[in-house]
């Protein structure tokens, strides 16, 4: 692992074995010491610069990636990562500045040309059509070009890029919105590879994803590494950008922090350099007073996912539920809180019988659920946030006739903000133009204004940066300090060891294992997760 590079500064400071850095202002792509610097380099973005109606979303922005190497790209939510990905993908042009590839500067204007470069991104929102089949989306460059096809040998040809990623239990004839979201993943990542990228980005790729299925994704990317591909990785789990990336350039505010060697920083110098603050206490300490049981769940069926669950849920606790993605989690939630129907199986909530006929009776008895894709169920992102933070509560602000009190709907509003620490620039403005982590928080706000007494919350931190994650954790801690039952859904095992009192572990539908405080630690939840005995 080469840890003689650090980028500090807008200059591109190049230390090689103790040679002197490079002055400022100089070039860092010529010679050094007999070296060719640029060929080491697939990728080298300098100078870059982007502005958006006289804001400035990214300001005089370096990053440079080595051939064959997984290079992390970090930052808090609205730090300018995505806005630097889509300029090297040709989606947004930049202002200033230059790229080059394989040492040539190149020009990328449309997406097009990034993909003749050989630059493929992957979203963390997916480029599928979700009504064609696995094998039609997979090879869908094929099927623009007009000819006649062999749909026989395309379903033969997708099955078998599906086996080289190790997931040959996708049926290539599946209409891909029938696929959960971690196999419509794994389908935009095998789609992607068919065009041979020399440059891959990878934005949260297992942000769905969870212990075997990141494995696999784990050995993929390191397959590609050997092969020379380049690979810019985005995400905000830590472990993984120890684990898998040689070098991690930092962001913030739209701004160059610095590029270090992986091998020579910790995770808490890393997070110092993302959010310019000491932030020692990832999950916040809370003094659990576990009281009355809340909720509790007798031999629940529910379809194929949910088979004879049971469990109960204190006012005070944080109950954690881990898994693989398709083990029922979500599925035994969605049957309580009224979204699909349970086969069997009872529901006692506060001592007496009840079956949820749909949310809005779960509402209405101060059960709450906050799903795991925000973007399509959690939130209404054309519209305000004043609506968005206010619909669980329209019974305060609205009179007998159900006119709504502006008066009295600004007071909640603005108060809802201030209590969850929100980053906005007018509660007039839609959500959707929000960072990640400020749209989960308003999320979450709809279901604390609603003065629930038991809250589900699946996968509350999916896909939002450090800081909005510690935010969030303080958030799901002052609710169970006042008493709310909290169930808490997670595929990051450190975040269930770090955040509960007692975790629930499913797989297949069924509970196979329960571990106390005291008993959490990883191997515990992954093999419970995986059947193990």
């Amino acid at each position: 692992m080469d840890s003689s590079a650090s980028f500090s500064q807008r200059g591109l400071t190049l230390l090689q074995g103790g040679q002197t850095p490079l002055a400022e202002g100089s070039d860092p792509f010529e010679k050094m010491g007999g070296r060719n610097v640029e060929n080491e380099y697939r990728l080298e973005m300098k100078g870059i610069s982007k502005s958006f109606g006289g804001v400035k979303a990214l300001t005089d922005v370096d990053l440079c990636v080595k051939k064959g190497e997984v290079h992390a790209l970090i930052g808090e939510n609205g730090a300018g990562k995505s806005t630097l990905m889509k300029i090297l993908s040709g989606a947004y042009q930049k202002d200033a500045g230059e790229i080059r590839i394989d040492g040539e500067q190149v020009k990328i204007e449309v997406p097009k040309d990034a993909k003749d470069l050989g630059v493929a991104v992957i979203y963390q929102e997916f480029m599928l059509a979700p009504d064609l089949t696995v094998a039609e989306n997979i090879f869908i460059d094929r099927l623009s070009q007009g000819r006649l096809i062999n749909w026989k040998q395309l379903n033969k040809n997708a099955e078998e890029e599906l086996v080289k990623l190790g997931f040959g239990d996708i049926k290539p004839t599946t209409p891909v919105r029938n696929l959960s979201v971690a196999y419509q993943q794994v389908v935009e990542i095998c789609k992607c590879l068919k065009r041979n990228a020399k440059i891959l980005v990878l934005d949260e790729p297992t942000a769905v994803l969870t212990f075997a299925e990141i494995e696999k994704l784990f050995q993929i990317i390191e397959r590609l590494k050997e092969q020379g591909t380049s690979i810019i990785y985005i995400s905000h789990r830590l472990e993984e950008i120890f684990r898998l990336s040689q070098h991690i350039t930092v962001l913030k505010d739209g701004t160059f922090v610095d590029t270090v060697a992986t091998d020579t920083i910790d995770k808490q110098k890393l997070v110092n350099m993302m959010v310019g603050r000491d932030m020692t206490q990832m999950f916040p300490k809370r003094s659990a007073r576990i009281k009355d049981v809340v909720l509790e769940v007798k031999n629940l069926s529910a379809g194929s996912m949910v088979k004879n669950v049971s469990f109960q849920v204190s006012a005070g606790e944080v109950l954690g539920f881990s898994g693989l993605v398709g083990s029922g989690r979500t599925e035994t939630m969605r049957a309580i809180f009224g979204i699909d129907r349970k086969e069997k199986g009872e529901i006692i909530y506060f001592g007496e019988h009840i079956d949820f006929k749909d949310p809005k009776e779960a509402i209405q008895h101060g059960f709450g659920l906050l799903p795991e894709d925000r973007k399509q169920q959690g939130l209404l992102l054309e519209q305000s946030i004043r609506v968005n933070a206010t619909l669980t509560i329209l019974n305060k602000i609205t009179n007998k006739f159900g006119v709504i009190n502006h008066a009295k709907e600004k007071k909640y509003v603005q108060e809802l903000l201030k209590k969850i620490s929100t980053k906005y620039g007018s509660t007039e403005d839609n959500a959707n133009s929000l960072s990640g982590g400020n749209q989960q928080k308003i999320a979450l706000a709809k279901w604390i204004a609603a003065d629930c007494k038991c809250v589900v919350f699946d996968e509350p931190t999916r896909g939002v940066d450090v800081g909005a994650k510690t935010e969030i954790y303080r958030i799901i801690n002052q609710l169970a300090e006042k008493g709310v039952a909290v169930i808490m859904i997670s595929s990051e095992m450190n975040e269930v060891i770090g955040m509960c009192d007692r975790v629930i572990i499913m797989r297949q539908g069924e509970i196979t294992g329960e571990l106390k405080q005291h008993e959490l630690a990883e191997q515990n939840l992954i093999k419970y997760a995986m059947g193990v005995e």
